[in-house]
């Protein structure tokens, strides 16, 4: 079986915006992953954060980008009520305004898939115990 990375939506708006400051590390740790043969996972509340800021940020060329070029390479965990509920606890836990409930969904399904590693530059991740991909 091959090795499963979580993906957020800090890494997906890098790899796609060529004038993000971590544009090319992302570029570089997509390659690395190739490599690898890693699968990408991530969560349906991500797909939707993220096409939200591509959107307000770049516009219906980077919604296009997303969804022909990077989306199909990306398994989806789809969040339904339980795994809601969850990551609403985690939320509520943490005691954070800068923790979300899109990180939260994320915590959950990497505790729930086993997954050890995120493709990430948000740091919330490193601090729920996943180690960052670089």
């Amino acid at each position: 079986m091959s090795e499963r990375v979580l993906i957020d939506t800090s890494a997906i708006f890098a790899f796609l915006v060529a004038d993000d400051v971590a544009h090319g590390e992302a570029l570089r740790l997509m390659g690395v992953l190739r490599e690898r043969g890693a699968r990408l996972i991530t969560t349906s509340y991500v797909l939707v954060e993220s096409y939200a800021l591509v959107g307000r940020r770049v516009g219906p060329d980077g919604i296009a980008a997303l969804r022909d070029a990077l989306a199909p390479l990306i398994e989806v965990v789809w969040i339904n009520r339980v795994r809601h509920d969850r990551a609403l606890d985690r939320l509520q836990e943490a005691g954070t305004r800068r923790l979300s409930l899109v990180d939260c969904s994320c915590f959950v399904v990497c505790e729930e898939l086993g997954i050890e590693t995120a493709f990430a530059f948000d740091r919330h991740f490193e601090r729920a115990g996943l180690k960052l991909l670089g």
